[in-house]
């Protein structure tokens, strides 16, 4: 599915991050920036060493990602040229800004993609997986997130933004509110 909104594209694919060609993927990374599991995991593998060493860089110098804020790295044996990493919030049942987390999450990496020229983003569904958020309460924070970035930075140079969904159940919970 895509579609147009302001002067970007933005699409839903189900598939695997590590295998698409874009200016940057995003990583749903855990605080350490050390790889672990999902889709940090999976990337960490498939970028390779790279990524890996210049995250123990990034570790060093600032102590990690805090969640909802972002950092990036190049892309190493991936297609896309960078990997912006990301860490959004544990679900414990809302009440503890998770909701404003999450949202932070899609904000600093499409921030930091314009700082660097970026024009095709793709995000996986972040915190979705061993972090518990719900898809249903998920969805809607990032499309709008979004939306909303691409509405109050009309000269973002983001052409293409991209969410990269593993399952069905996260597709279909994409596409009714996109």
């Amino acid at each position: 599915m895509k579609i147009k909104y302001k002067n970007t594209d933005i699409y839903l694919l189900l598939g695997n991050i590590t295998e698409i060609k874009a200016d940057a993927i995003v990583n749903a990374a855990n605080s350490s920036l050390m790889g672990g599991g999902g889709v940090d995991g999976a990337i960490h593998r498939a970028g390779g060493s790279v990524i890996h060493e210049q995250c123990i860089k990034i570790a060093k110098t600032s102590g990690g990602c805090p969640a909802g804020e972002a950092v990036i790295t190049d892309g190493g044996s991936l297609p896309s040229k960078y990997v912006i990493h990301t860490v959004g919030p544990v679900y414990r049942g809302s009440g503890n800004n998770e909701a404003e987390l999450l949202s932070l999450c899609y904000i600093n990496s499409m921030t930091l993609a314009d700082s660097r020229d970026i024009r095709h983003i793709a995000f996986p569904s972040i915190s979705t997986g061993i972090y518990s958020y719900p898809v249903s309460l998920a969805a809607p924070i990032a499309v709008n997130t979004v939306k909303d970035y691409l509405s109050s930075h009309p000269d973002s140079g983001i052409s293409t933004v991209g969410f990269i969904l593993f399952d069905n159940k996260t597709y279909s919970e994409y596409e009714k509110i996109l």
